[in-house]
């Protein structure tokens, strides 16, 4: 399995190519990478997917690690294939659409080229949960970083606000609420001892309005 390639990239026409050491791989990108990556000729590094058919193998490349990551978990829904993952890719940026995911936003993701009513209904009911995830660890500078549950005892008010809900404030704005509606959904919510981001992210969810 080709997991990486790095080399010279060749823009012809539509298609990219990677030469490496003068071995040229054909690389199938979603428009969000065509966007990124150098100019014709210059070096690139691509994380990509290996399909193997009976009849080819298919190269699919990815300019960063968010945009590798959601495409391994799109791949997992039915009737959602790697060609068809490049097109969802193509239509918004990878944050925007694990976002709506996980806001279960349908009728946002039916606006993006290639997602129909059906498969849209699809993602949410089996990926709603792993893109709450997924936002929650990418940071607003579009990295990534681990997440982990902070230790601590619960702070009251006027000590300040846990940083537990100052993590989950964050990542309900990166999914794209409003912070006045952030601050809302993470005031009455209770950090008790064990209590996770995650946990504490899908409880402030439930109260955001629809």
């Amino acid at each position: 399995m080709i997991a990486r390639l790095e080399g010279i990239l060749i823009r012809d026409g539509e298609h990219v190519i990677v030469d490496c050491n003068g071995v040229g791989y054909e690389v199938t990108c979603s428009a969000y990478t065509i966007a990124a990556l150098p100019a014709h000729g210059e070096r690139v590094t691509l994380r990509v997917f290996t399909q193997m058919r009976e009849t080819a193998i298919a190269l699919f490349g990815f300019v960063d690690a968010q945009e590798r990551d959601l495409f391994d978990l799109l791949i997992t829904v039915k009737n959602v294939g790697p060609s068809t993952a490049i097109a969802m890719l193509s239509g918004a940026n990878p944050r925007d659409i694990a976002a709506l995911i996980a806001r279960e936003d349908v009728p946002g993701l039916t606006k993006i080229k290639g997602i129909g009513k059906k498969t849209a209904e699809l993602l949410v009911v089996e990926l709603r949960e792993k893109c709450e995830l997924m936002v929650l660890t990418w940071n607003a500078a579009g990295g990534i970083r681990p997440v982990a549950a902070m230790a601590g005892s619960v702070r009251t008010a006027k000590a300040g606000r846990h940083p537990l809900l100052g993590e989950v404030m964050t990542a309900l704005v990166n999914m794209g609420w409003r912070p006045a509606e952030a601050e809302a959904a993470v005031a009455e919510l209770p950090v008790e001892e064990g209590s996770t981001i995650e946990v504490l992210l899908r409880q402030a969810l439930r109260s955001m309005p629809r």
